[in-house]
């Protein structure tokens, strides 16, 4: 069943929302659209101030009228409509400062990317939106040319929001994308590292990525069409894709197990000290991508239970998949399975594989 739809004026969403802090009802009750409207908010602890937009639903931005910025955060959530936790998790943050609970440094922009997937509980409507980025969009992806559907609406509106944010600001760039996983993990949290076009990886980063309980890297080796690569690669912002655990409904996870990541993005948007440990490689396991497999027949098959977890290695030569008449074939050592998905459209990525890398990060 869908969310209840409701038409309220700016006027109407403000006071609800100044009321409550709960963007995400007013998000999921307004899946299309929602009326651009601004208030400012004063902290009760810090006694600042802070400029509060709504740009359409599911974007929302906070500046602090204060002092400068010296950051432009870009954290989004929901690219995804069933990856619930860390839609709960910027929900409660969002909710903190816009009741004045907790402080603003620097410049936030929150995206809920996907409002109309949320409400039915499903990952897409009717294409991955995490596909649809650096002009994905308006490309012909074997379903027609252009922007065809909503999704595909969605991810022009969710770039030229981004691009308008980072233009507008002054500070150091950083996007993290959060999302969560079709299926359990060995290594439970995770981010993948977007292709950085011979720029270094960025050790402090890889620091916060520990801070937040993420330990195991994916080093992308490729351009991308995701939502983390447009940011890192046109703005050169600090960006990742963040996997935090295993997909759940709206109520059935775990907070506790986020317990790092909260706190080290609140710390991040409020300038407290972000408590990084010292960088040590031992501390992480990293991987590059190695085979890129995407599905080109009718007949395509995974040759692992569904309940095999993202980074399950398997012996060299392995038949992992078929598509058609070719078997698709583990070929090195400790080379592992991650994003398995059968059911994604012709022409799709239906499987990556990765194996064990060391970096010299700086």
């Amino acid at each position: 069943m869908s969310y209840p739809q409701e038409q309220l004026s700016a006027a109407q969403l403000q006071v609800q929302l100044l009321a409550s802090g709960d963007f995400l009802h007013l998000t999921r009750s307004h899946e299309f659209f929602m009326p651009t409207f601004d208030f400012e908010v004063t902290c009760s602890i810090s006694a600042a101030k802070t400029k509060v937009t709504v740009l359409d639903t599911g974007i929302i931005v906070f500046e602090p009228l204060s002092h400068a910025a010296s950051k432009d955060i870009v954290l989004s959530s929901a690219v995804h409509g069933n990856e619930t936790a860390p839609i709960e998790i910027c929900r409660d943050l969002i909710k903190q400062l816009i009741l004045g609970e907790l402080h603003l440094e620097h410049r936030t922009l929150f995206l809920f990317g996907n409002p109309a997937s949320i409400n039915i509980g499903q990952r897409f409507v009717e294409e991955n939106l995490n596909r649809l980025f650096s002009g994905g969009h308006s490309q012909d992806q074997r379903q027609g040319a252009g922007l065809i559907n909503k999704e595909r609406h969605r991810a022009l509106l969710l770039e030229n929001t981004v691009r308008d944010f980072f233009n507008q600001g002054q500070g150091e760039r950083f996007h993290y994308d959060l999302h969560t996983a079709i299926r359990g993990s060995k290594n439970d949290k995770f981010a993948v590292y977007p292709f950085r076009h011979n720029k270094p990886w960025v050790k402090a980063q890889l620091q916060f990525m520990l801070a937040c309980g993420v330990n195991t890297i994916l080093f992308s080796n490729s351009p991308t069409t995701t939502f983390s690569y447009f940011s890192s690669n046109e703005f050169d912002a600090h960006a990742f894709t963040v996997e935090l655990g295993k997909v759940r409904p709206f109520g059935e996870n775990d907070m506790a197990n986020f317990a790092g990541v909260k706190t080290s993005l609140t710390a991040l948007v409020s300038g407290q000290p972000l408590n990084l440990a010292e960088y040590k490689e031992e501390d992480f396991s990293f991987f590059k991508i190695d085979q890129i497999i995407d599905r080109h027949h009718q007949n395509f098959t995974l040759h692992f239970a569904d309940d095999v977890e993202n980074f399950t290695d398997f012996p060299i030569g392995s038949v992992i998949a078929t598509d058609g008449d070719n078997e698709i074939k583990t070929q090195k050592q400790g080379e592992a399975i991650i994003f398995p998905n059968a059911n994604v459209a012709i022409g799709q990525r239906a499987l990556l594989t990765v194996v064990p890398v060391t970096i010299s990060p700086e």
